[in-house]
């Protein structure tokens, strides 16, 4: 009993954990197979998957990606702590006080209030700020994942072609670097801003990212 529930209480976290496991294990099946077809087109040997997994090529993949998702999130988790969209799901009511607006420091001697705000002082400045501080170091921390993968899968194409090997700061400013985060960072914040608009007058019942379905177009926020 105590299983199912812990199961169903954590179902979320799960499924898309392990959704993004799986989906991780394609692409890198995929992309290890991508890269060897590519080697061989240079007459050059084919990676094994360990091999691969070391690779500039599989990095770059991956922090490439997850750099753009966490910026995006670490963007909006601010922007919609002072910015509206009448009508939205995913924004706060400009003409209601929301209760994520209230004072922390009034609840300090709530039974269950986490420990940072029963300390107050400056842990509780940081613990105000937590999840977009994180968010934001998990974007630098992907930032330089994405500059040291590429730099080394920059480098060996350019070896391939008879060029010359770059630094990580050399490939911070080639067009080339610039291009791979733009072209993810755009698609991030259309997918929000699509969403933000969406739910204004769409509906998906049940799920918390959406209005009720009966609520009006001029509601704003979940409810």
């Amino acid at each position: 009993m105590h299983h199912e529930k812990t199961l169903r209480n954590n179902g979320l976290t799960i499924v898309v954990m392990a959704l993004c496991l799986l989906l991780i294990v394609g692409q890198t099946l995929t992309g290890w197979k991508s890269h060897d077809d590519d080697r061989k087109d240079h007459q050059r040997s084919e990676l094994s998957l360990g091999q691969y997994l070391r690779s500039g090529h599989f990095a770059e993949a991956i922090f490439e990606n997850w750099e753009s998702e966490f910026l995006q999130m670490g963007a909006y988790v601010v922007l919609t702590a002072f910015l509206f969209q009448k009508g939205s799901a995913e924004s706060k009511d400009p003409d209601k006080k929301e209760k994520v607006d209230e004072e922390p420091e009034k609840h300090r001697d709530g039974p269950d209030a986490p420990r940072s705000v029963k300390s107050g002082g400056t842990r509780l400045k940081i613990y105000k700020h937590s999840l977009a501080l994180s968010l934001f170091g998990l974007f630098a921390l992907t930032f330089i994942g994405h500059a040291i993968g590429g730099a080394k899968e920059y480098s060996e194409e350019q070896q391939a072609h008879g060029g010359d090997a770059v630094s990580t700061l050399e490939f911070l400013q080639t067009s080339e670097f610039r291009f791979q985060s733009f072209q993810n960072w755009q698609s991030e914040f259309l997918a929000v801003g699509a969403l933000t608009i969406l739910s204004i007058w769409l509906r998906e019942e049940g799920s918390p990212e959406s209005k009720p379905v009966h609520a009006p177009h001029t509601d704003t926020g979940a409810g």
